[in-house]
């Protein structure tokens, strides 16, 4: 009877190539995985045909699904290939880490004590607090310390360099578990998680052994390797520190996983950094080393060449030898991912980041996203989801595409829904960028699927078995607990386009009631423009609109009584906050097309234009609005401006009126001479310390011009010819009014 310990780095080709070695030579009858053994009984999937790497082992609490723990695997994984070697084999195989089931607590170690020392460790009275900090970094970077102490610059590329190249057929698990022992000698203390961790795998280690294995094979990291000799720790001491342990009943099943999210940007602490990378070098484990690199830099050329970006032959055998020279001068068995990379910047991209970038993205990256079998267990609504994706042709993918719908096609409006159904239970799969066109009928998504929608599906699985039941009853929830108008308006436009029938009704009610009650204005102006875009565009969905036409009407209605009121005294931020507001109800209202409303709306804007004491960010843009309606000719413009503008304004008060009649846009200014010309007067007669004060609000407004109606009108300012200001009355008495000039002039301090 023995055992085997394999310390493995937990995704690296090189470990996984030399595991599947010794194992081939040891024939073990028990093959021991550190992982969790809540998952034992998914451990068959694994050797189903199925089962296309990247997965990876999903666990959560039954009453909790946030509660969630992930187990990444990808083909080159070593836990992976020594599972799979079990399956093949008909050896036994069980994970044997400490279930999820106490792990997935806050805190399991709270419950049994304080820390714990490792077995060769000193008491904590003992260990002085610089030996704690300094076993701290040994436990927390074991590699970091062996790469120092080998000359190397970082962990990651001492272990490229002592596993991921080698390519003998050296036993290299005797040397690993030799240097992880001298570690943890260094190491004073032990996490108390990590002590119970490490105590549960020896246990499993000891029940393999009564249970009459009689080779037993034990894959687990390379840090715990030395923790599970049974030689040197206590089976009684072990039994004790687990004994009442405190457990969650937990769920488990296989998910496709992705490239990404195996790398370590991932957030994932046994990530690894070069996932395509290693695909490779898993892939090509059995070819020269010769033949590896010549591979790899074939597919930078390739798909350099796929962008029309020169890479040709003679470059791909150059760049092999000179990869080949690089790694003979620092000593390596055989290029790395460094050495790759250096010879593509030198003569692929003419040492331009761009093509690396490229290469990154798509070689070193790779992303691919993993597949399961049907086999796999799972809650209904994934289920009722996968069926959605397979009838209607719309298969997951982790790369981001984008995608465009024409509605009027019953299978691209059926995907339209089902991406609206999803983003209700919190899986945006899909992201709306708005329509491709200046039609109703195309609509563009960028869809991307991301492995944690799995998690998110399950909880959401409490709504229901089915896409359609799940959305409705958290549609439903959602409404019961809110009165808030603009949430409740935006709620009503997804269920519309998310086609939920049996929640639109109960949505309406709840929103009419809250608009009665509601008399906050900004809240009635903000629940209006996605009821009227449903209003409008809902024949393209197929949608029955007629529920919505007098709740629309009546907010159209009461906002118009009182925007007036609402507006009187508004402070700059006031004013800033509603702005947009003003201006989507404005849109709101022409792309009803409703004559009646259309009228009450003129008819508000030119109260507002006219109101005293109104702020000059909505008094300009009433008046903008007004003039592209055609309600306020140019004469009436210029006019306004002239009196907005007069000498006993105050100069921030002018300026604000600017910013609203021209933000976003200056061809009036281009075409309109006479407004010109009363602009341009009015920034003449400012006093210095005025034009300083308006100076950064004038250049806020001109900054949202368009770069060729900034060209037109410095050309205007830059050329200037005379400008007609047409006034509304041209009789005037200039006797009688020269006579009225010099009391003015007192007056408003001008000196005679």
């Amino acid at each position: 009877m023995s055992v085997h310990l394999f310390g493995v780095r937990h995704h690296g080709p090189g470990g996984a190539r030399s595991l599947l070695r010794a194992l081939r030579v040891l024939e073990p009858d028990c093959v021991l995985v550190e992982g969790p053994p809540d998952a034992n009984d998914l451990l068959p999937l694994l050797g189903h045909v199925d089962m296309k790497p990247p997965i990876a082992l999903l666990l959560h609490a039954k009453d909790d699904p946030s509660k969630a723990v992930y187990y990444p695997f990808a083909a080159f994984s070593p836990e992976f290939q020594a599972i799979r070697f079990a399956l093949e084999n008909n050896a036994s195989v069980r994970f044997m880490d400490l279930p999820q089931a106490h792990q997935l607590l806050a805190d399991p170690t709270e419950l049994v004590g304080a820390r714990h020392a490792s077995p060769n460790a000193e008491t904590e009275s003992d260990a002085s607090s610089d030996a704690n900090a300094e076993s701290d970094d040994v436990a927390a970077d074991p590699l970091g310390w062996l790469a120092r102490a080998a000359g190397f610059s970082d962990g990651e590329r001492y272990w490229e360099y002592l596993v991921e190249q080698r390519r003998s057929d050296e036993d290299v698990f005797a040397a690993i578990l030799e240097a992880m022992t001298a570690l943890r000698l260094e190491s004073k203390m032990l996490e108390p998680r990590e002590a119970l961790r490490e105590a549960f795998m020896r246990q499993t280690i000891r029940q393999a052994q009564k249970d009459g294995f009689q080779r037993i094979a034990v894959v687990c990291g390379a840090w715990h390797s030395p923790a599970l000799n049974l030689e040197v720790a206590d089976a009684k001491a072990d039994a004790k520190l687990l004994e009442n342990l405190p457990k969650v009943a937990v769920s488990s099943t296989w998910i496709p996983w992705t490239f990404g999210r195996l790398a370590r940007s991932s957030g994932y602490g046994a990530g690894v950094t070069s996932p395509g990378w290693y695909a490779h070098l898993w892939d090509l484990q059995d070819s020269s080393s010769r033949n590896v690199v010549s591979h790899w830099l074939t597919k930078v050329a390739h798909l350099l060449r796929a962008e029309d970006l020169p890479a040709s032959s003679a470059s791909i055998i150059e760049a092999v030898r000179l990869a080949e020279t690089l790694a003979a001068l620092r000593g390596s068995p055989m290029p790395g991912l460094d050495e790759m990379n250096e010879v593509s910047r030198a003569l692929f991209a003419w040492d331009s980041d761009l093509p690396l970038a490229l290469i990154s993205d798509k070689l070193i990256l790779a992303e691919t996203l993993g597949a399961v079998p049907a086999e796999t267990p799972t809650v209904p609504l994934v289920r009722d989801l996968e069926a959605e994706q397979k009838r209607l042709r719309f298969k997951p993918d982790a790369t981001a595409k984008n995608v465009e719908f024409d509605l009027r096609q019953p299978n691209d409006l059926e995907r339209s829904v089902l991406l609206h159904r999803l983003r209700l239970l919190g899986v945006p799969w899909g992201e709306s960028v708005g329509s491709s066109g200046k039609g109703t009928f195309k609509e563009a998504w960028r869809v991307q699927w991301h492995p944690e929608f799995a998690v998110r599906l399950i909880e959401a699985a409490m709504f229901g078995s089915s896409v359609l039941e799940a959305a409705t009853q958290k549609v439903l929830e959602i409404s019961s607990l809110t009165s808030h108008l603009p949430t409740l308006t935006g709620l009503l436009d997804d269920v519309l386009l998310s086609n939920l029938p049996n929640a639109a009704q109960l949505v309406m009610a709840r929103l009419e009631a809250a608009a009665a009650q509601d008399a906050d204005i900004n809240h009635l102006m903000q629940a209006i423009p996605p009821l009227a875009r449903v209003q409008r565009y809902g024949s393209v969905r197929q949608l029955d609109t007629k529920m919505l036409e007098h709740v629309v009407s009546g907010l159209v209605l009461r906002v118009c009584i009182g925007l007036p009121n609402a507006t009187a005294s508004l402070s700059d931020e006031a004013a800033l906050d509603l702005y947009p507001h003003f201006l989507e109800l404005h849109s709101a209202i022409q792309t009803l097309e409703q004559p009646s409303l259309l009228e009450a709306w003129r008819d508000v804007l030119q109260v507002l234009a006219k109101q005293l004491g109104l702020h000059g960010l909505i008094a300009g843009r009433a008046s903008r609005l007004l003039l592209e309606q055609g309600v306020f000719t140019a004469e009436d413009t210029a006019n306004r401006l002239s009196y907005v503008a007069s000498i006993a304004s105050d100069p921030n008060e002018v300026a604000a009126w600017l910013d609203g009649f021209l933000r976003g846009s200056g061809l009036v200014l281009v075409h309109d001479d006479a407004l010109f010309g009363v602009l341009d007067s009015w920034v003449q007669y400012l006093t210095p310390e005025a034009f300083i004060a308006v100076l950064p609000l004038l250049r806020r407004t001109f900054s949202s011009f368009e770069p060729a109606e900034r060209r037109d009108i410095g050309q205007k300012v830059k050329t200037p010819k005379p400008i007609s200001v047409t006034r509304a009355n041209q009789n005037v008495d200039n006797a009688r009014a020269e006579q009225v000039v010099p009391l003015i002039s007192q007056m408003l301090g001008i000196p005679s």
